[in-house]
């Protein structure tokens, strides 16, 4: 395991923050400074940051939080721009957790993080369902409903994007459900249901057909729901969703 992950894993430390030790030479692996950030331990080495062993916790529990993501804040620990960070929002003792995923900066809804690498991993790279409620600025087409159905592939996918995407194809799988809710020449709203996560998936998306995603709101991820947690607010999974949680790791693990 790298050395970043092994210290972010067992300890209050992000994994940022554990390059930076490590950088800085302020970590040791079996007496020896070492300072190379792509350091592979195991989990018999020793592990020190000055004078504090950092062990592996075999029986760690890890911590589930859901955020409701309002619009106008990034998904960052930091911004070079200054804008607003959910770190700002969420109460000091969550600033070593991780996001599972992004949602951009004018995207709002649920936001999983936790305190585990592997948590985090198995849940951003599964297939399971994600919920958003999406306004656009004009008519979902028959074109539209059909790419929807069938899934497409587009060679340019920079419309909806970053200015400075490197990511330019891209491969929609068809989606798996979806409800058009209202549909005008002006403004349609749909709720959308995929099992994907890619970059502005869904701006890019709708950005092929001439349409810009207005809003975007992000219902549920995995079977979690937002129910009615308040914007900028965040809970813990019931226990009911830590069990479902509990399976799908397990069946993660077992594959």
């Amino acid at each position: 395991m790298r050395l970043n992950k092994f210290i972010s894993h067992n300890s209050g430390y992000s994994r940022r923050e554990a390059d930076t030790l490590i950088a800085e030479g302020k970590v040791r692996v079996n007496n020896k400074v070492v300072s190379n950030l792509a350091t592979k331990v195991k989990t018999t080495d020793k592990v020190e940051i000055g004078k504090k062993i950092i062990k592996e916790d075999k029986n760690r529990m890890y911590t589930v939080i859901v955020y409701n993501k309002p619009k106008g804040e990034i998904v960052s620990k930091s911004d070079p721009q200054g804008r607003r960070t959910i770190y700002d929002s969420l109460e000091s003792k969550y600033k070593h957790f991780m996001s599972v995923g992004r949602l951009d900066y004018a995207s709002e809804g649920l936001l999983l993080l936790s305190d585990s690498v592997e948590v985090v991993n198995a849940l951003m790279h599964s297939n399971l369902e994600r919920v958003y409620k999406i306004k656009v600025n004009g008519f979902i087409t028959p074109k539209v409903e059909q790419a929807m159905q069938s899934g497409i592939t587009i060679e340019d996918a920079t419309k909806g994007a970053y200015k400075n995407t490197k990511i330019k194809s891209m491969n929609f799988a068809p989606f798996l459900a979806y409800d058009i809710q209202t549909n005008t020449e002006k403004t349609s709203k749909i709720k959308v249901v995929i099992n994907e996560g890619k970059n502005r998936e869904l701006r890019r998306f709708f950005a092929h057909f001439g349409l810009t995603v207005m809003d975007l709101k992000r219902l549920e991820y995995g079977g979690v729901s937002l129910n009615n947690l308040p914007s900028g607010k965040s809970r813990f999974l019931t226990k009911e969703e830590y069990k479902n949680l509990r399976i799908f790791l397990n069946e993660e693990n077992n594959d």
